[in-house]
């Protein structure tokens, strides 16, 4: 009967039509205006990431599992070959992710290197409306210097959670990936579990570069995806104190090993092969060989301290 009735319906629509010269509209597209879950069109988007890899089911359970609590919901995958057991890196892959989705979004990230222990699942909401669900590990630290924390809440509620027999090693999907669904149908996080003091959340000890009389000290942090290039802790406004301009030869210093390399906009301004320092897109000092890997050429693994003198 439902079938005969929606022929009906476009029949009449397309002898409406005919008669004013309109559009024909198509059985599909009716279907889809008439079908499609308001829920559907409110849903908050879901940022994940994880080290889980993908080389097992890991996440894709999860993502069902998320679907399950907010059926449609639209979840972006940020990485989910974050260093394994790496906060640090997570916590910078977060911070340089958050400003690129709406301001309501929702964030599950789950590098957790003490699952099943005593540390706290939470939810925690920035001062700029986003929502976080993690482990209270340090994960928030760059979000929470950069973005402001205005409350957090510990996941204890087992309606948050996948069911009453809860995994000990597998949070992602048991607490942090349902908690994350119930928040993006729009639920009310208050009642996922008690508030959390937000002065006593986990934070990671980072560090930026310093300048003194001998120049600047800073450090490798990681490296840019598979392309080798050296990730620092210099923001490029630390850097530019030390007087170098573009077209300049910076000694930089890593470990007890020193380049002399030339300051340029980008990989192209110098021979394929050959060694540059420039800003990247995150607006940090970072040091590559055009077509070619610096940290396995030069054999430089994170952390790696980096020295470089004041311009001369």
């Amino acid at each position: 009967m439902r079938s005969v009735d929606l022929f009906r319906r476009y029949f009449l629509a397309l002898l409406v039509l005919s008669i004013s010269g309109g559009p024909t509209p198509t059985i599909a597209q009716e279907t889809t205006s008439r079908e499609l879950p308001e829920q559907v069109k409110t849903l908050r988007t879901i940022g994940f990431m994880t080290d889980f890899d993908v080389k097992d089911d890991a996440v894709g359970i999860c993502k069902a599992v998320m679907n399950g609590v907010a059926p449609g919901v639209q979840v972006i995958d940020i990485t989910h070959q974050a260093t394994p057991y790496d906060i640090a890196e997570g916590a910078r892959f977060l911070a340089g992710s958050a400003p690129y989705f709406a301001k309501d979004a929702v964030f599950v990230v789950v590098i957790d290197p003490t699952v099943g222990s005593a540390r706290r699942a939470i939810i925690a909401r920035s001062k700029k409306g986003q929502f976080f669900v993690l482990p209270d590990n340090g994960l928030l630290t760059l979000i929470q210097d950069r973005d402001g924390i205005e409350g957090a809440r510990q996941i204890t509620n087992p309606e948050w959670m996948i069911g009453a027999k809860t995994s000990s090693t597998f949070h992602g999907r048991d607490i942090f990936s349902p908690a994350g669904a119930h928040l993006a149908r729009g639920d009310d996080w208050t009642t996922a579990g008690p508030s959390v003091d937000i002065t006593s959340l986990v934070r990671l000890d980072l560090h930026t570069a310093t300048i003194d009389d001998a120049g600047l000290h800073g450090e490798v942090i990681g490296t840019d995806g598979p392309f080798g290039n050296l990730v620092l802790n210099i923001p490029a406004e630390t850097f530019a104190k030390l007087g170098y301009k573009l077209g300049d030869t910076v000694p930089v210093q890593v470990g007890r090993q020193t380049y002399q390399l030339p300051f340029v906009k980008t990989f192209s301004d110098v021979a394929v092969g050959k060694p540059l320092a420039y800003i990247d897109s995150r607006g940090r000092l970072s040091l590559g060989i055009n077509q070619r890997s610096f940290a396995e050429i030069y054999k430089i693994q994170a952390p790696a301290t980096v020295t470089i003198a004041k311009k001369q």
